[in-house]
């Protein structure tokens, strides 16, 4: 990808194609980002998600001295924690949450900062890398697919949105366009707006079938939910064209005030044994993505300029605001990477107005209600690209590990299967009993997901397998094992 790069990371492209290269890393990031805070029950929060976007990145380009060009925004990591913390704890739980995973961070920026990052290079090694953000991406697969084939106006007897085939078709539609614009060499523009250009055709295509669909009462045709835009404009007022972002700090101060805190000492220990261990996930997953951008633009963002410690700081600064002006922890998105790296724009002036976009909109209701109306399907079909990019540049960290040796082979082998396969580790910290005495089971565990677990017995396997390794040439141990 470094011979793609179009403009770099200290360059600014003219005024008019920086706000569109804005645009485009803003529409790869806002599904996600708004969808955290849906999966955590509270999809009236989707604004303070862009405004935790927003902030949480320029907090990140300030640390890192803008030399690394991502967008941080919310992260599907903490849904669980998040999960328990709004059920539990309400918004002081979750600013207590975003507290102690960005800590962690800062902490081990810390650390980084004064004895290196020779230790992590050895703990995690691209044999270990790769594979996990090639699950990374393998992983999201499904929910591309999920929402290739979704219509998001169509919805049936019983709820659901059912397989669609024009879904299908408008999804497709926006992909091809995008692969089109990337490979093609003779329209410039075309090139570097792919994503862009690939969500626009989608959603042409989806408005003609919509339209139709409305207009004849055929519902299978309705491609596109437009009433974010009509439950709008039903009454005209100020905060129909302007609205505040219920940020967790705010909210959180009007529990206190309120007297309906329920955070206490027991509930600062259960949020964090729930928040902490994900931070150590989202850590290696830091690590990747750093090291995926690094080879997308050409740089060593973990050991050169910025450098690890920066990063990290950037990261977990940049979650606690996050999470305090918006509603959940940030971390760095493999789908601002992906659309660097099809854009070929790697300029920090682009990430900058990407969080000023981010930033504005969440005051901006007309805007944040017709980003909510971008079809599912529109968005399914270039996360085909953005997923697929996530695992391929985890594949080519590959490209200089030997799997003819055992050592890599099994490491490999149990971060696909365990991370692919979907192991997870339930750790039990609440025992439940009926009426005080009769024990039924657990009542709480923290789970820690299938990436993490393949993470974990990918590092466990290859350190094993470095002590156990017969210090013989390297040839002769491959004819041994053959």
């Amino acid at each position: 990808m470094t011979n793609d790069v179009i403009y770099t990371v200290e360059s600014r492209p003219p005024a008019g194609k920086l706000i569109l290269f804005a645009l485009q890393q803003f529409l790869s990031i806002i599904t996600a980002t708004i969808t955290v805070p849906i999966l955590i029950g509270l999809g009236d929060h989707m604004s303070a998600a862009l405004l935790g976007c927003g902030l949480g990145t320029l907090v990140y380009l300030l640390c890192t001295k803008r030399k690394s060009p991502v967008v941080i925004s919310s992260s599907f990591a903490y849904i669980g924690a998040l999960i328990l913390a709004v059920q539990g704890y309400g918004y002081l739980g979750i600013c207590l949450g975003g507290i102690f995973s960005g800590s962690v961070y800062v902490i081990i920026s810390i650390i980084i900062h004064f004895v290196g990052t020779a230790w992590i290079d050895k703990i995690m090694p691209p044999v270990v890398i790769g594979p996990v953000v090639a699950c990374i991406g393998l992983g999201l697969a499904p929910s591309a697919i999920t929402n290739l084939i979704t219509a998001s106006g169509f919805v049936d007897a019983t709820g659901e949105h059912p397989y669609n085939l024009l879904a299908l078709f408008c999804g497709l539609i926006g992909f091809f366009v995008i692969v089109i614009c990337s490979i093609q060499g003779r329209f410039k523009t075309m090139k570097m707006l792919p994503f862009l250009l690939g969500i626009g055709a989608g959603y042409l295509v989806a408005l003609l079938f919509s339209a139709i669909g409305y207009g004849t009462g055929n519902t299978y045709l309705k491609i596109i939910d437009f009433s974010p835009l009509t439950n709008l404009f039903q009454t005209i007022e100020l905060k129909t064209f302007l609205s505040y972002p219920r940020v967790s700090l705010i909210e959180g101060i009007r529990e206190i005030t309120s007297g309906t805190a329920k955070l206490n000492g027991v509930g600062v220990l259960e949020i964090f044994l729930a928040f902490v261990p994900v931070a150590f996930v989202a850590f290696a997953e830091h690590i990747a993505d750093h090291k995926n951008l690094g080879v997308t633009i050409g740089r060593d963002l973990v050991n050169g300029e910025p450098g690890l410690s920066r990063t990290l700081m950037g990261d977990g600064l940049g979650s606690i605001v996050g999470t305090l002006f918006g509603v959940c922890p940030n971390t760095t998105y493999g789908e601002s990477i992906g659309c660097t790296a099809l854009s070929g724009c790697s300029s920090w002036w682009a990430i900058l107005l990407t969080a000023v976009i981010a930033i504005v909109s969440s005051f901006l209701s007309p805007v944040s209600a017709f980003l909510q109306t971008i079809p599912s399907c529109v968005v399914g079909g270039a996360c085909l690209a953005l997923y697929g990019f996530i695992a391929v540049s985890g594949l080519r960290m590959l490209k200089d590990v030997d799997l003819s040796l055992g050592k890599d082979l099994f490491t490999v082998s149990v971060i696909m299967v365990t991370a692919l396969g979907g192991l997870t580790l339930q750790i039990p910290y609440k025992l439940g009993y009926l009426d005080g005495t009769d024990f039924y089971g657990v009542a709480k565990f923290i789970a820690v997901s299938n990436i993490a677990i393949g993470l974990v017995l990918g590092v466990l396997t290859y350190r094993l397998s470095i002590l156990l390794e017969p210090k013989k040439p390297k040839e002769e141990i491959i004819q041994e094992e053959k």
